[in-house]
């Protein structure tokens, strides 16, 4: 494998090239960004995002990332837009063009019903000049960075840039908006990222199904609670329903003798156990399992009552890991 060294050479130096744009578009950054945030988050509609060729890749991320995360988003193709699409674009919208040159002739007509229509058009490009520029309410004017393509033509730094920009536009957004958790696991309910924000209510077992005895108990009666419960633990409650203690198979086995079944619920006890809130994230109950080697938790309320019972294979079969 002759080439393996050069190979990492041009690899590092591409990065490092679309890492100075990077940071010269860090520093470029100033009221226009602002300005772009604020417009976008007092918009009554969605954003608009097209773009042509790798800028319009691009802009089909952004409008992606930006739907993820709380602010409505679609990708019009510019090409398409001439052919009927703009009439995906109503007067409640802004609309995000992308170009690196600023001269794409694609997004003409996209540009020409904006002022038709008094639609606000926040640019992003290199061309401070260009009829994008010149044509935008906003300008988000990319830096002069060099590609990090060694003829100086392929799209690479300013296309890593238009990402980045879009990116900080997102969560500048998410910021403003207030996006939280339970906001993003609402849109993004299926695969991995689903199962990871997942709550403890949505896997809890509730009601019935919830092993709970009397401090006063006799062991016989706790043993088949704990049985018949399947989750190898009873919760211990007071005469006011609050959790006390659990017995689990780990406490019978510790005081495992002639008199074990002589004794009473609270004199084999566990105190004071470890337990979560439904409103809890799954991922955190699972960490709370593995660090403590438990694999049940009793859920309580605000006045320590149990209000269900989770067990680690609830967060396995659910694919929480």
């Amino acid at each position: 494998m002759p080439y393996i060294a050069d190979d990492l050479i041009e690899a590092r130096r591409v990065l490092t090239t679309e890492i100075d744009g990077l940071s010269l578009l860090s520093d470029s950054l100033g009221q226009p960004f602002q300005d772009a945030v604020s417009q976008i988050h007092g918009a009554k509609g969605r954003v608009i995002v097209s773009g042509m060729g790798k800028s319009g890749l691009v802009g089909r991320k952004i409008a992606a990332t930006l739907a993820s995360t709380g602010t409505p988003a679609y990708f019009v193709h510019p090409a398409e837009a001439s052919h009927g699409d703009l009439g995906m674009i109503s007067a409640d919208d802004v609309v995000l063009c992308l170009s690196n040159s600023g001269e794409t002739q694609e997004l003409a007509d996209i540009i020409a019903y904006t002022r038709r229509h008094h639609i606000p058009v926040i640019a992003i490009t290199s061309g401070a000049e260009s009829t994008l520029a010149k044509a935008s309410d906003i300008l988000l004017l990319l830096p002069p960075a060099k590609e990090a393509c060694p003829l100086g033509l392929a799209p690479t730094t300013s296309t890593t840039m238009q990402l980045a920009l879009g990116d900080a536009l997102a969560v500048a957004l998410m910021a403003r908006h207030g996006f939280t958790a339970a906001e993003f696991k609402s849109f993004h309910p299926g695969g991995k990222l689903g199962n990871k924000l997942a709550y403890v209510r949505d896997l809890m077992h509730t009601g019935a199904e919830v092993p709970l005895t009397q401090p006063g108990e006799s062991m016989d009666k706790v043993i088949l609670t704990i049985t018949s419960g399947r989750f190898g633990c009873a919760g211990v409650i007071d005469s006011a329903g609050r959790l006390v203690g659990v017995v689990t198979d780990g406490d019978l086995r510790r005081n495992m003798g002639p008199q074990l079944l002589a004794l009473k619920a609270d004199a084999v006890m566990t105190r004071a156990p470890l337990t979560t809130r439904e409103g809890a994230l799954c991922a955190e109950a699972l960490y709370v399992m593995n660090e403590k080697k438990i694999t049940a938790l009793f859920v309580v309320d605000d006045a320590n009552r149990p209000v269900g019972i989770l067990h680690i294979h609830d967060l396995l079969r659910a694919g929480i890991v």
